[in-house]
């Protein structure tokens, strides 16, 4: 795999080209390594928190009706720096579409969108609408893991297990179409089996060893089919898990620079391995 597909999201983007304070505050916004960076990051994950606690509070209702037009002049403060930050990127960057519709870009619009959707929204049949949007305001969260290094090795893994965790995934929805579909002949309607979409919603819960129970089987034989279920689900529930931290581990290697083996090229070994893990070779740094 490529270096670029498994590189940090925001490592893509690039200072836009012409004025001079495009770069310095292309350096500020988006690096990390001097104080002026350090003090930015600090500064946007100190409002990212607290509009995190102001949306969390305004939701009950008692603090709702005592301290509400604080909580609307903070949602207000909130949004408006943001939205400068936003706009910030977007002038920096040399490929500013790109950023508006790259992961990032499309959270830094979802932390802003709702408070400013709601000024359109009035009148009381719309009160549920407006409740929705207020509570888009959590997804702020995804801003934090712009500023955590460790984020960056989490999504780097993701990238490189992506294809197994497809596959693992594309495997378990066969399983619950087949398992849905026969739970549907055998059980039925009668016994709350009303759709094979039901009954695979009913394979899922089942499956993850939820077991919500509102839909049972009856039937002698749809309960040996669930049996196999859970023991199938049992059997897979620990295969993303070993995926991930097989990835995880084989990134960790690489970003602690590990020996060369001269004999047979393999690289990613440990940090303090002193001899190959495929050859047995001693390794070059040592």
């Amino acid at each position: 795999m490529n270096q670029r597909a498994t590189q940090s999201p925001l490592a893509r983007f690039r200072p836009a080209k012409g004025a001079p304070w495009r770069a310095h505050w292309f350096h500020i916004i988006f690096g990390h390594d001097d104080r002026a960076g350090r003090a930015f990051d600090l500064a946007l994950i100190v409002l990212i928190i607290a509009s995190i606690v102001v949306s969390i509070l305004d939701t009950v209702a008692d603090l709702h009706i005592g301290w509400s037009r604080l909580f609307y002049a903070l949602e207000w403060l909130f949004t408006i720096a943001f939205t400068i930050e936003f706009v910030m990127r977007i002038a920096v960057v040399d490929r500013p579409w790109r950023y508006i519709f790259s992961f990032f870009g499309i959270v830094d619009l979802l932390a802003v969108l709702p408070t400013y959707l709601s000024l359109f929204v009035i009148g009381s049949q719309y009160l549920v609408v407006i409740r929705a949007l207020r509570i888009l305001r959590i997804f702020r969260i995804l801003k934090l893991t712009q500023y955590m290094g460790e984020a960056d090795l989490l999504w780097s893994t993701l990238l490189r297990a992506r294809r197994k965790i497809l596959i693992f995934i594309s495997a378990i929805m066969t399983l619950v179409v087949i398992f849905g579909a026969l739970m549907y002949l055998i059980e039925g309607p009668d016994n709350g089996f009303s759709s094979i979409p039901r009954s695979m919603y009913w394979a899922i819960v089942t499956m993850t060893t939820v077991g919500f129970g509102d839909i049972t089987p009856h039937t002698t034989l749809g309960q040996m089919v669930t049996s196999v279920i859970m023991l199938v689900g049992y059997s897979i529930i620990a295969v993303p898990t070993g995926i991930f931290a097989a990835e995880l581990a084989a990134e960790m290697r690489s970003k602690q620079g590990g020996g060369h083996c001269a004999a047979c090229d393999l690289t990613d070994h440990a940090a303090d391995a002193r001899f190959c893990r495929g050859c047995g070779a001693r390794l070059e740094k040592f």
